[in-house]
């Protein structure tokens, strides 16, 4: 997966760039010159704070969340609110902080209410919470999501699209809408209404998710030969669709138990499976290695590889510092930051509480090795197998330390030449603190 090069300061900007001011009514238009004069100093001074909490933080995530955090207590009214919200989402997302990403990501929905992309973080947020009000409120916003994709028409579209490409992007959109909001309302046990959008999914495109749980939706009610027809389906579906990844040794099993609760035994389950394969025809398989650690719950479950394609377990790392470059062959600041990290690596030679790695993200793997025969890189490599999409890694280079908790104690999303040996000693040497680790406890 390509992607950009590292959000600097000015990047950060840019992102926040001012917009222009709405025009004042007519009647406020008749304040005086010295109000108006004092408006234009408060939101000047703003901006000029807004520059300095930006700048201060550098390429430090966690110090970039503090001052945009202290900047909105100061400044609550600030011009440019919502791209700060803006910007703490993202932010927080990066330090795998949901609490805080998903204050600001309502936050900025209420300001914008039209914005579909922040409210559907919003959703995926609310239903990790997992309580009634959280899910509640995450139906909520997949209405709204879904009432805005209904009422788009083709002459929105961009005039670069085709009409045929617009329409299938809009039809991946709502089957995998009208899942999402039956998968919340299944949860709180209003199967009726899951059940017409599990539906409504899978007749604008069949999906193995909807599929699933519909056969659950019907087991549940004692319709087991509806279960037995949802199951089949879902079995012989593609495992990844718009919808999500089903599993189908899962999906076996729930299959092969109510087969056996109607027929008493297995016989003839085969001729089922094949009779719905037959009416569906071959699904296509989709393998690689961007499949791996799709189920990795936490750092610890990822298995990661090194270049010789040996496995690397993550879960003997628990209780060590574990800092990670993210890299790519075409990255040309990665291989300007490398000798540098590879000078830190060796500063703490010996020190067993620490570990570094060079974690590749090359979508064509095969680039590597050669790559690495001519660098002669002395910083273990691997592959990211996941790692990056976990992280959030969405620019590079991007380095990242995880204290002996496992929890994010910095990040630097590129390379400034002038400060990266400090920082990141600096950053290494507070994680190796003891206290860190007992205060996390």
């Amino acid at each position: 997966m390509r992607r950009l090069f590292a959000i600097s300061t000015f990047a950060i900007l840019l992102a926040l760039a001012p917009r222009a001011f709405s025009q004042k009514s007519a009647s406020n238009a008749q304040q005086s010159k010295d109000s108006a004069a004092g408006i234009s100093k408060q939101d000047a001074d703003a901006e000029m704070q807004l520059q300095k909490a930006i700048a201060d933080a550098g390429n430090d995530k966690a110090a970039l969340v503090r001052n945009l955090k202290n900047y909105l207590l100061r400044f609550p009214d600030a011009p440019r609110k919502a791209g700060v919200y803006r910007a703490l989402v993202e932010s927080c997302q990066q330090l795998q902080d949901p609490a805080c990403a998903l204050d600001y990501a309502e936050r900025l929905v209420a300001v914008h209410p039209d914005d579909s992309e922040m409210m559907l973080l919003a959703i995926s947020l609310l239903q990790q919470e997992g309580s009634e009000a959280s899910l509640t409120r995450a139906a909520g916003y997949a209405t709204r999501v879904i009432d805005r994709i209904e009422k788009t028409s083709p002459e929105e579209k961009s005039a670069r699209v085709s009409l045929k490409d617009w329409q299938a992007q809009q039809d991946r959109f709502r089957t995998a809408l009208y899942s999402l909001r039956g998968q919340i309302e299944k949860s709180q046990s209003h199967y009726e209404l899951a059940a017409k959008d599990f539906e409504q999914s899978y007749s604008i495109r069949p999906n193995a998710i909807a599929a699933e749980h519909l056969g659950e939706i019907a087991e549940m009610k004692n319709d087991y030969p509806k279960a037995i027809e949802e199951y089949s389906l879902a079995f012989t579906l593609p495992e990844d669709g718009p919808t999500g990844k089903v599993d189908r040794r899962e999906v076996r099993m729930k299959l092969g138990n109510v087969w056996r609760r109607v027929h008493g035994g297995e016989q003839g389950l085969g001729e089922q499976i094949l009779t719905t394969y037959d009416r569906l025809g071959a699904p296509p398989v989709t393998t690689g290695p961007w499949t791996r650690n799709k189920d990795a719950k936490d750092l610890f479950t990822f298995v990661l590889r090194n270049v010789d394609g040996s496995p690397l377990p993550l879960s003997p790392l628990k209780g060590k510092v574990i800092v990670l470059s993210f890299w790519a062959t075409w990255c040309g600041p990665c291989q300007i930051l490398e000798p540098e990290f590879a000078q830190i690596a060796k500063n703490y030679a010996g020190n067993t509480n620490l570990v570094f790695y060079a974690v590749n993200t090359d979508a064509d793997e095969s680039l590597v090795p050669e790559f690495l025969a001519k660098q002669k890189w002395d910083v273990p490599v691997v592959f990211a197998d996941g790692l990056d999409d976990s992280m959030k890694v969405s620019s590079l280079p991007t380095v990242v330390i995880l204290d002996r908790a496992g929890k994010i104690s910095f990040r630097m999303d590129g390379f400034s030449p002038q400060s990266f040996t400090e920082s990141l000693t600096t950053a290494v040497q507070q994680a190796l603190e003891p206290e860190k680790l007992n205060s996390a406890k």
